[in-house]
């Protein structure tokens, strides 16, 4: 008698990079029957296309991880398809697009079922489909039902669930100014030496803004979502765990955190933060070097531009 494989569950980690995710994703990674992707999202330009570094260290192309998955889920990768999906993410996945995708949920939850435009309908769904197979031969390969997506972007997770994939967010916030003070510094990247991203604190502000107010409208639409504050995962790292496992419905085995530490794994995330790339012992402590090093006016610019979110949040007016 055959045993019917359990439903996959999709935990997507929403919010602004800088915010903890990548911490947040290696260690539900750690929890049985739960396996870190890494941001699925880049995985299509940086992996199949680009055949940048797995989490494991191999070339993407070379991972056995990664390999099966493919196999699994569309009979191998191609470039073809990876430049499909790109496409098609150009076309359906943009944070413009939230308002759309918000009415189309609220369409469906009514029973409506009606979408003004059938192609961007059809897009959605071919869009959805390719991340629905990636997910399902992910947990089939790691034989764990829940698969991490720690992609970030508000409007990925309005396309998932728009689409009808069973997705928990998991919302990931940390105070605006640490994140601006992060996004200010020069970080190269360890897959070819680039230098990350840098931003201005205003346009920090403008991100935190938009993919924060994204995931509560998210929220408003029926999709599960589950609020997770930088600062409580590293003052309390086993309650909040906890907390995530007992939503997820997966057991809270947490051997691998110690006294203000914890033991990773080696993981098979696609793209993301470099922490990705980490194996062993690591501290979970805050970094809250923004509070020192950060320029009077410019932590003042970044409360001045998102201090209603901010306070909602419970992030202090001032700093103590």
């Amino acid at each position: 008698m055959s045993v019917r494989p359990q439903p996959t569950r999709v935990v997507f980690l929403g919010g602004l990079g800088r915010s903890g995710t990548t911490l947040l994703e290696r260690l539900l990674g750690e929890l049985p029957g739960c396996v870190a992707l890494g941001e699925v999202v880049h995985l299509w330009a940086r992996g199949v296309l680009a055949d940048e570094a797995c989490g494991c260290g191999e070339p993407f192309g070379a991972c056995p991880f990664w390999l099966k998955v493919g196999d699994r889920a569309f009979g191998g990768w191609s470039a073809e398809r990876a430049e499909r999906v790109l496409e098609l993410r150009r076309r359906v996945d943009r944070t413009r697009r939230i308002p759309g995708l918000a009415r189309l949920l609220a369409e469906e939850r009514a029973g409506a079922g009606v979408w003004r435009s059938p192609t961007v309908t059809e897009e959605l769904g071919e869009y959805a489909v390719a991340y629905r197979r990636l997910y399902e031969a992910a947990a089939e390969v790691a034989d764990s039902p829940v698969v991490v997506d720690s992609s970030k972007h508000a409007s990925l997770a309005f396309c998932l669930a728009a689409a009808g994939v069973d997705v928990h967010v998991v919302h990931v916030v940390r105070d605006p100014r640490a994140v601006a003070y992060s996004w200010r510094r020069r970080v190269a990247r360890p897959e070819d030496g680039v230098p990350m991203t840098v931003w201005s604190p205003a346009r920090t502000s403008l991100h935190w803004l938009t993919q924060n107010l994204g995931l509560e409208l998210l929220a408003r639409e029926g999709v599960p979502v589950t609020r997770i504050r930088y600062e409580d995962l590293l003052g309390s790292p086993a309650r909040t765990l906890r907390r995530l496992a007992a939503g997820l419905g997966v057991r809270p085995s947490l051997g691998f955190l110690g006294d203000g530490e914890a033991e990773l794994s080696v993981a098979h995330t696609a793209s993301g933060n470099p922490m990705r790339f980490t194996v062993g012992r690591i501290g979970l402590t805050r970094d809250d070097g923004w509070r020192t090093g950060a320029p009077p006016r410019q932590r003042s610019l970044v409360t001045a531009l998102t201090w209603p979110l901010m306070l909602k949040y419970d992030y202090p007016w001032r700093l103590s």
